[in-house]
C-alpha cells in the first residue's frame, strides 16, 4: 500500500454548481459591526432566511493544489468614491474556514420546493472548505449584487466526504440554542429537529508562512461546526424554494464559521479586524492578510470516547499574481 504523501488526490465527485451561504450569525455579526456599526451589524434579512450567492464550480479545486493571488478593480479611496478605482493585485487576501455539503440521490423536479422532511436524506456528506476572498476587490464590486470575481477565482476543499451516518453521534444544538425565536422562521424553514440540527466538529486553521514546514505551521483559530444559525436542511430548503432544481454533485457551502471569542475567528478579516490588529505567527512574525508563500491549511474532526472521525486537511499556497496583468 503506497504512503499518502504518494497518491495524488482528485476532486471526491463532479461539481455541477457551487453555492455558498453566510449562516455563521458570530461571523455576521462581526463583520456586520465592522462596516455598519454595533447597531446596524445584521442586514435586516439575515435572521429571516439564509443568505447566500452563487459561486463557480469551475474553479474549486482538491486539497493542495496552489492558489494564484488574484488581481482586479480596486476602489482608489473609499473616502471619495469619484476617484474611481484602479487595477492592481489583491493586497488583502483571505481565507475562509467553512464546511461544505454534497446534495445526492435524486434531486427535486424543477418548479418543486424541497420540504424539511426530505432534506437531510438528500445530504451525501460534508467536506472541509476554503472560501479563498480578495477583500480589497469585494469591498468595490459587491454593492448591489454581492460577491463576484472577488469570491470566483478559487475555492478548495478536502477530498474526504464524511457522511451524515457517521456524524451522527455528534449532533448537537447550534450556537442560537434549541430553537429559533424572535423572530420564528417562515414555516418552510422551520426544521422540527433543530435542537440536534448541526455536529460537533473540531475545526482549525494554520498558516505556514515563509514556505516553512507544514509541520511548523501556527495555529491561529479554533472553532467548530456548532457556530451556526442556518443549519445544512434549511440551507437546502431554502435553496430550492422558488422550484431550483437540486442535482447530485451540487455542493453548498456553510460560510465563514467563527466562534465567540478572539481566537475561534474564521477568517483574517476578523482576526486581524479589518487589519487594525497583528495575526501573531511562530517565529515572531505577524500577519494582518495573506502574503505570497503562504500554505493556509485546515483540519476538522469529531472526537468521540476512543475514537476520532476525521476530515483529513484542506490546504493551498498562495503564489504571487502574473506578472503580466
Amino acid at each position: 500500500m503506497d504512503p499518502l504523501d504518494a497518491v495524488t488526490m482528485h476532486l471526491p465527485i463532479k461539481i455541477g454548481d457551487y453555492t455558498d451561504f453566510y449562516s455563521s450569525r458570530e461571523h455576521a455579526t462581526n463583520v456586520g459591526i465592522m462596516f455598519r456599526g454595533i447597531d446596524n451589524a445584521l442586514q435586516p434579512n439575515w435572521l429571516h432566511l439564509p443568505v447566500g450567492y452563487h459561486g463557480r464550480s469551475s474553479s474549486v479545486v482538491i486539497s493542495g493544489t496552489e492558489i494564484v493571488r488574484p488581481s482586479g478593480q480596486i476602489q482608489v479611496d473609499r473616502n471619495d468614491p469619484s476617484k474611481g478605482s484602479s487595477f492592481s493585485e489583491c493586497k488583502t487576501l483571505d481565507f475562509e474556514l467553512e464546511m461544505g455539503f454534497f446534495v445526492g440521490g435524486k434531486g427535486n423536479a424543477q418548479g418543486r420546493p424541497i420540504k424539511m422532511s426530505e432534506a437531510e436524506d438528500m445530504i451525501f456528506g460534508m467536506v472541509l472548505l476554503n472560501d479563498w476572498s480578495a477583500r480589497d476587490i469585494q469591498a468595490w464590486e459587491y454593492v448591489p449584487l454581492g460577491p463576484f470575481t472577488a469570491k470566483n477565482f478559487a475555492t478548495s476543499i478536502s477530498p474526504w466526504i464524511v457522511s451524515l451516518d457517521a456524524l451522527d453521534p455528534f449532533r448537537c444544538s447550534t450556537s442560537a440554542g434549541t430553537v429559533q425565536e424572535n423572530p420564528t422562521p417562515l414555516s418552510y424553514l422551520v426544521d422540527p429537529d433543530y435542537s440536534r440540527s448541526t455536529y460537533d466538529v473540531r475545526l482549525e486553521v494554520f498558516i505556514a508562512a515563509d514556505n516553512e514546514r507544514l509541520e511548523d505551521a501556527s495555529l491561529i483559530s479554533v472553532s467548530n461546526l456548532k457556530y451556526m444559525y442556518w443549519n445544512m436542511k434549511q440551507q437546502l430548503v431554502h435553496h430550492s424554494v422558488t422550484g431550483c432544481p437540486m442535482v447530485a454533485g451540487d455542493l453548498l457551502g456553510s460560510g465563514t464559521i467563527s466562534g465567540t471569542d478572539e481566537h475561534s475567528l474564521g477568517s483574517m478579516l476578523e482576526l486581524s479586524w479589518k487589519g487594525t490588529r497583528e495575526v501573531k505567527l511562530s517565529g515572531g512574525r505577524t500577519r494582518k492578510f495573506l502574503q505570497d508563500g503562504d500554505n493556509v491549511i485546515m483540519k476538522g474532526f469529531a472526537q468521540g470516547n476512543g475514537y476520532r472521525i476525521g476530515f483529513g486537511e484542506v490546504s493551498g499556497k498562495l503564489l504571487p499574481a502574473y506578472a503580466d496583468n
